[in-house]
């Protein structure tokens, strides 16, 4: 049996959100004790974990003096320096609080924009102080309930804004560090600005600086929008722009359920992981789902070792698919390999092109393609069940 034990060479990673969620949901009352984050950072290093990431307010709570403010990151940087964990990734809380209750940096409220860009640039020094090279911006907040509220065009002409502002910041600034978009169609607002990776990538091009921002895709985020994540995450990949990427599980189109990665659909989560190690994706493997509100922390930590145990199954399985012999023919079969051909020959024009007659419409339209016995071996791989 293969030890699936993880390593900070798998490069894990973990939300501080997650890990110390508390179990609350709109319909009850917090379930868990609040979570020290340097209790969180020894015990993820227990765990084999590699990172760990936090929204601003997950460390340092709102409105903090400078001086608490001080103490509280010292001593999470001590953590750190103490375990070896990074810190990849550094986001921005501009959702929680009420005064963000019609978006930030698309509120209709200008004072309201400004403060939460000052609260942005805070962040992207602390960022930059802890090594992170990705700043996530979710806008979780940015969209509305009515089609009365936002002028979506000028919605988008302040979000721009706002992150153009971002990123010549970071320029001037001169650090390491890049922007991740992260999509959501609803939740919490009705309908969510850039509600998915494809709307999201095309915001980019508008960009001062699209260089610098990327996607961070959830796998429930575009699942609950009725999306395949595989197909949203290889636009990604073929656009150069996955910067980090959030792993978790989800059952359909409902309410964000943030389960364990794994938990969902175990047969896109296969194909996810088949993509993201055979495309080469360096990046880390972050985790961002919410232990339910059932478990004591004992659960919680079983939650996450969960969470790195079934990426690691599920990359020796698609490894074990990829070498199969089996499956290699089943390929051929399926003439999976000739779409990487170019469909015009070298210097080939469009005249060349009309004047080929050759073509066996019927012969073409009789050929089974024989995707079923390849799928059929991804989930025998998936199941574990013997060659046969």
């Amino acid at each position: 049996m293969t030890d699936y034990s993880p390593t900070p060479a798998d490069k894990f990673s973990f939300g501080l959100w997650t890990i110390g969620f508390r179990g609350r949901d709109p319909f009850g009352e917090a379930t868990r004790a609040e979570l020290d984050p340097v209790e969180a950072v020894h015990k993820l290093a227990e765990l084999g974990a590699w990172g760990i990431t936090f929204h601003d307010d997950d460390l340092v709570p709102f409105g903090s003096a400078d001086a608490e403010r001080t103490r509280i990151i010292s001593r999470f940087r001590a953590a750190l320096d103490e375990t070896g964990i990074v810190v990849p990734m550094v986001t921005t809380n501009l959702f929680s609080h009420p005064v963000f209750k019609d978006g930030a940096l698309t509120a209709n409220d200008r004072d309201v924009r400004r403060f939460a860009l000052r609260k942005v640039l805070r962040n992207v020094e602390l960022a930059a102080e802890l090594g992170a090279k990705t700043f996530v911006a979710w806008g979780g907040r940015e969209g509305a309930e009515t089609d009365a509220a936002k002028d979506v065009r000028v919605a988008l002409d302040r979000y721009k804004e706002g992150i153009d502002l971002v990123c010549e910041y970071i320029r001037d600034r001169g650090h390491d560090l890049r922007l991740a978009l992260e999509p959501k169609p609803n939740e919490p607002r009705g309908d969510i600005l850039l509600p998915t990776v494809g709307h999201a990538l095309a915001f980019i091009e508008r960009l001062e600086h699209p260089e610098m921002v990327g996607v961070n895709p959830e796998v429930g985020h575009e699942q609950m929008a009725g999306l395949n994540f595989v197909q949203g995450i290889g636009q990604a990949l073929w656009a150069g722009k996955l910067f980090h990427i959030d792993l978790n599980g989800q059952h359909g189109i409902k309410y964000d359920q943030d389960l364990r990665f794994g938990a969902g659909d175990v047969k896109n989560a296969f194909f996810l992981v088949d993509l993201l190690e055979s495309a080469g994706y360096d990046g880390p493997r972050h985790f961002d789902f919410k232990p339910p509100r059932t478990e004591d922390y004992d659960g919680v930590w079983a939650s996450a070792a969960g969470c790195m145990r079934n990426y690691l199954i599920l990359k020796e399985r698609a490894a074990a698919f990829r070498a199969d012999p089996r499956v290699k023919e089943a390929i051929e079969a399926s003439r999976v390999n000739e779409l990487a051909t170019p469909t015009l020959t070298s210097g080939e024009t469009a005249a060349d092109l009309l004047a080929d007659d050759k073509f066996d419409v019927e012969a073409a339209a009789a050929r089974g393609m024989h995707y079923e016995r390849l799928d059929q071996l991804a989930l025998d791989h998936l199941m574990g069940v013997p060659a046969r």
